[in-house]
């Protein structure tokens, strides 16, 4: 036998249950917005183009431009669209850019945890010191005021074997870091369950663009196809979860913001059809289920 996670078991797509979003919607779209913040000189980034020896100011500096430019042509762009966002919150952000968090609180959107820093992984630590680095993060969210965050995303997307149990022990909902499906799943976890929401490792900028060398118009046609696609399928009756990441010092980039706002106003003409949402609200949607909606 394989060695198995023991989370959740196999459940084929076929034959789930049929039911709606609110207002009768078969497809609910979020913007996952991962707000990060780098270490300089040292630790873990990703990179506009091969880093040389520290401090590697060219990457550091296009990374930057993110917080600093792109995340607020994409704050404009979102009010333009009138489109909610779930903010992947690196917690030193808070000391960092405060006035970016405070805008997009200040509009509604949703404040997850996304760890300390994208400049480390999680997933290396010993459990003593994964769980430090989890309450911190959380710790910084609450006392800057904001809620305690229902959601969690790993930087990286770096779990280690017990990543699930700390974050449900830590008091979050649900988690972003697995893509194995096309709705929510629960997960087992040692004092509860945690909710899998989908989140996206296509649509999305940093392996589009970065890893693929996708150019922006083909990721932006690649937008469209994903839910308009999604719209069809959805025709059999059973609810799916389309999420888009977006990084702003990649997105943010003013020629690629074009290519985004093209893609989104296409997607937007199906509003209708489609529950705009944050992944809380869909994490709240789940919890008024009836049991065995979805699977577990």
């Amino acid at each position: 036998m394989l060695r198995s996670h023991d989370r959740f078991p196999y459940h084929p797509w076929a034959g789930r249950p049929q039911w709606s979003w609110p207002n009768g919607a078969k497809l609910a779209l979020y913007l996952g917005v991962n707000l990060e913040h780098f270490s300089f000189g040292e630790g873990m980034g990703a990179e506009l183009a091969p880093g040389g020896p520290q401090p590697d100011v060219l990457n550091y500096a296009w990374r930057e431009y993110g917080n600093r430019v792109g995340a607020w042509r994409l704050l404009e762009l979102l009010d333009e669209l009138r489109l909610p966002a779930t903010v992947l919150l690196n917690s030193t952000m808070l000391d960092h850019a405060p006035a970016l968090i405070a805008a997009h609180a200040a509009r509604g959107d949703e404040l997850a945890g996304h760890g300390r820093s994208n400049a480390e992984r999680q997933s290396t630590l010993p459990e003593a010191e994964e769980r430090a680095l989890i309450a911190q993060s959380t710790q910084a969210i609450t006392q800057a005021g904001y809620k305690h965050p229902a959601g969690w995303l790993s930087p990286w997307i770096a779990e280690s074997h017990v990543t699930p149990d700390l974050l449900a022990e830590c008091g979050y909902g649900y988690s972003l870091n697995w893509c194995m499906d096309d709705m929510p799943v629960w997960k087992k976890t040692r004092s509860g369950r945690l909710l899998s929401i989908p989140y996206p490792q296509e649509a999305n900028d940093i392996p589009a663009i970065i890893a693929r060398k996708d150019g922006v118009a083909q990721f932006a046609a690649m937008l469209v196809d994903d839910a308009m696609e999604r719209l069809d399928q959805t025709k059999d009756g059973i609810p799916q979860v389309m999420g888009i990441a977006l990084h702003p010092y990649i997105i943010g980039q003013p020629y690629r913001m074009r290519a985004l706002r093209g893609a989104l106003q296409t997607i937007l003409a199906e509003r209708e059809h489609i529950w705009l949402c944050t992944a809380g609200q869909i994490h709240a949607r789940v919890l008024s289920l009836p049991e065995g909606s979805i699977p577990q």
